[in-house]
């Protein structure tokens, strides 16, 4: 066996000129040998087999086998080949199977990074894809539990993105996140791109629900659902979803609020995300240009007013009987301090009510500016709420643990009343002497 350093050596003299014997003696090695190498019959550094190939006539069995179930356990493979007469081990079998590449890829299985991508060409204001993206661990105090969610749009053709936070992922917190989102892009494409999520579409058949078709409607704008695991042909909000994750979030610090949140992911996206160059032209022959300047060139229609959808979100009151929505509190009466209640808002009006578990709407206010911090207050709800705090108030001293307080007038005349009453009805406190009872039995001898 040549070294692959022989082996080019070998080829070298026999170029120069020089015989099969000379070079033979040259490199120390039979005439046989150096023949074969420059024939091409061997290959430098592979070492031919002495011994046949045991595995060789079970080759054409696995091949089939893995053609019909690519994922096979290897071990239920061996099990199948040991009643074959088959009589390796199973690293041997599994290094057999790794050498001759006997088990086909999965493509329904295969990740999308290992398949072929193609860049897909979208023209200016024609589609805004949108997804939801789960971002863990929320700062407690927001009262959202394990995962706060982001409602992520992002435009085809530009790349421009927005993103709106969110409490749930149900229909009218979706319908709300579209608008607001559209909003912050500037405005309508013509196509809304989402993947099979429930609240749009059936995800079985990719097919959308009648209620989501009316807010398509409402927007007038067209619905492409996603084929099913094919995750890439959404691929620019997909980055955007990655970069919302590890930019934003990651850093967020845990005093922010929800409404501070959101302020401060807008002004990353128009600091950051709107700041970053793109080819611009065919095959990016134009240049580079700004994400913003890219968008600004969109023929985007502008919104209609908000779809009605009704947004209910429950809330518990704080012992001020103060009920907190989007980054103001709302009064209600002192009776549901620390109550849980709900707090429904159609999307679109300028007010909002609070009601009670079973559903009764106990107080009604003018809709704040989200994130403006404001208290709004009833005047009956305040005045309520001072007769209440009011009737509840002492400056009496709390009690001692070890101080004297022998019975009052009140309580020595109520133990006089019931001395006198037993006093009347001698009968009923008279004790009978259990010696009577004893006479009495004294020399009977049977139970009659």
């Amino acid at each position: 066996m040549l070294t692959r350093e022989d082996d080019v050596d070998a080829h070298a003299l026999h170029r120069r000129g020089w015989s099969i014997s000379a070079i033979a003696r040259h490199l120390g090695h039979d005439r046989k040998t150096i023949r074969a190498y420059l024939r091409g019959d061997r290959v430098a550094g592979a070492r031919s087999r002495t011994d046949p190939d045991c595995f060789e006539p079970y080759v054409a069995y696995c091949r089939e086998r893995l053609a019909e179930d690519p994922h096979l356990w290897a071990t239920a493979l061996l099990d199948e080949l040991l009643a074959l007469g088959y009589d390796r081990s199973y690293p041997t079998l599994t290094r057999a199977l790794r050498a001759r590449g006997l088990r086909p890829a999965c493509e329904p299985c295969r990740p999308a990074k290992d398949r072929p991508v193609a860049v897909i060409e979208h023209p200016p204001g024609e589609e805004t894809q949108f997804d939801w993206v789960e971002l863990p661990d929320p700062p407690a105090h927001w009262g959202w539990g394990r995962k706060a969610l982001l409602l992520v749009g992002a435009l085809s053709h530009s790349g421009r993105w927005r993103g709106v936070l969110a409490e749930s992922a149900d229909q009218p917190h979706l319908t709300d996140a579209l608008h607001r989102v559209t909003a912050a892009l500037g405005g309508l494409s013509r196509v809304w791109r989402f993947d099979r999520m429930a609240t749009v579409c059936h995800p079985d058949s990719g097919r959308v629900t009648a209620s989501f078709a009316a807010v398509a409607k409402h927007y007038g704008v067209s619905v492409a659902i996603c084929p099913a695991r094919r995750g890439n042909r959404k691929g620019v909000v997909e980055k955007a979803n990655h970069t919302a994750a590890q930019r934003w979030w990651r850093t967020l610090p845990d005093d922010t609020t929800p409404e501070q949140a959101q302020a401060s992911l807008d002004q990353w996206c128009a600091r950051h995300g709107d700041t970053r160059l793109r080819p611009t032209g065919e095959g990016g022959e134009g240049g580079k240009a700004t994400v913003i300047s890219i968008a600004a060139a969109e023929p985007l229609r502008p919104l209609p007013a908000p779809f009605p959808a009704t947004l209910t979100v429950a809330r518990v009151a704080s012992a001020q009987a103060l009920v907190a929505f989007r980054g103001n509190r709302y009064s209600v009466p002192p009776e549901l301090a620390r109550a849980q209640v709900s707090v429904t808002h159609r999307l679109g009006a300028t007010s909002i009510d609070i009601t009670t578990a079973s559903g009764i709407v106990i107080a009604r206010h003018t809709l704040a500016t989200p994130g403006a911090g404001a208290t709004i207050r009833d005047t009956g709800h305040v005045a309520a709420l001072e007769r209440a705090a009011l009737t509840a108030h002492t400056d009496a001293p709390p009690h001692r643990r070890k101080q004297r307080i022998p019975p009052g007038p009140a309580a020595r005349t109520a133990a006089a009343a019931l001395r006198a009453t037993a006093t009347d009805h001698p009968a009923a406190s008279e004790v009978v002497d259990l010696a009577a009872y004893a006479a009495a039995a004294q020399g009977r001898n049977t139970l009659r």
